[in-house]
């Protein structure tokens, strides 16, 4: 009798333990993720000018990323702008890039090399267009810059788009009628210092770290870019429905704007990938750049204004299936 009582006990022993096995998975299936695996490898991310906010951006953005996905390598390219950055990412030579998004709409609309795989993951910050002189010139307005001779910005540059869409909304011909310099914000402010040039176009976050330098140790003033100007430029259609008008605050630069807030035009930049990058990476990234958002901007002020709320939006391109993903784990 003794024997079978301590073999039943054994069994009821063993079933109570099975059942315990598979309570335990159960609950370890419900709490740990089994998603993706965490993202690894290489990534190449295409920023900007070297003094540009797309580099200082991109800078302490690689810091977070590499303390959020410590498998992956990051790896940082300057370009010569928005142009440049769309193109890179499209054809496969980036992973990741900021761009602006009248940039991104000429890239689709030409349907230039890979246009139809690009993503969008976050909409950032907006840019200002900037059009600065030294404080005693007389050019108070852009159809003032005939005969001139003015920084645009190199050709990759999301600068000269704007530049040339502006002097064209003005009545100039950008190239007949401006002798046009090709540089970017890195050598802008010393030739314009050096009397080589009459005035220079920076699209850019604000305040620009350049522009500031130049204004503290040069007399310099911003042109305003009245309502009527920003009207002819969306007047084109296409491309520049994205330009809006905007107001540079009186302190952005306290030594350039003295006191006065400055009309001006200004246009979002966006977050880009294509479908060649995974989901999970994808996600991964995009939580990291709004996750940094306050940690980065304390540095690169144009970073704080990345909102949660407006992030989705990053038309003209089709949302990344990562971010989508990103988006709804946020979701109130």
């Amino acid at each position: 009798m003794l024997p079978a009582l301590s073999r039943i006990g054994r069994r009821r022993s063993l079933r109570a333990g099975a059942a315990l096995v598979v309570v335990l998975g159960l609950l370890l299936w419900w709490l740990l993720p089994l998603g993706d695996p965490a993202p690894n490898g290489t990534l190449t991310f295409s920023t900007g000018v070297r003094s540009g906010v797309y580099q200082r951006y991109g800078e302490r953005l690689e810091g977070a990323l590499a303390k959020d996905l410590p498998e992956v390598s990051i790896q940082l390219q300057t370009s010569e702008g928005s142009q440049q950055n769309i193109a890179r990412v499209a054809t496969g030579k980036a992973d990741f890039t900021i761009a602006t998004t009248d940039a991104v709409a000429t890239y689709l609309r030409d349907r230039k090399p890979g246009a139809d795989r690009l993503r969008g993951c976050v909409r950032l910050y907006d840019d200002y267009i900037q059009l600065v002189v030294e404080r005693g010139s007389d050019i108070r307005k852009v159809a003032d810059l005939r005969g001139k001779t003015v920084a645009v910005g190199q050709p990759g540059s999301g600068v000269r788009l704007v530049a040339d869409r502006l002097m064209t909304a003005a009545g100039l011909d950008p190239v007949a009628d401006v002798t046009a310099v090709p540089a970017g914000i890195d050598t802008m402010p010393k030739l314009l210092e050096g009397g080589r040039l009459d005035a220079f176009f920076w699209s850019g976050g604000l305040p620009t770290t350049a522009v500031a330098d130049l204004s503290a140790r040069f007399s310099i003033r911003l042109v305003p870019l009245e309502d009527q100007l920003i009207r002819q430029l969306q007047a084109a259609g296409g491309s520049t429905r994205f330009y809006r008008s905007a107001v540079m605050p009186a302190d952005a630069y306290r030594d350039a704007q003295q006191g006065q807030a400055v009309p001006t035009v200004a246009v979002a930049n966006v977050l880009v990938t294509t479908d060649r990058t995974s989901a999970a990476m994808t996600e991964a990234f995009t939580r990291t750049v709004i996750d940094s958002r306050d940690r980065i901007g304390r540095e690169v002020h144009a970073a704080q204004l990345v909102d949660l709320r407006t992030a989705i939006y990053t038309d003209p391109l089709p949302l990344h299936e990562g971010a989508k993903r990103y988006y709804r784990s946020v979701k109130p």
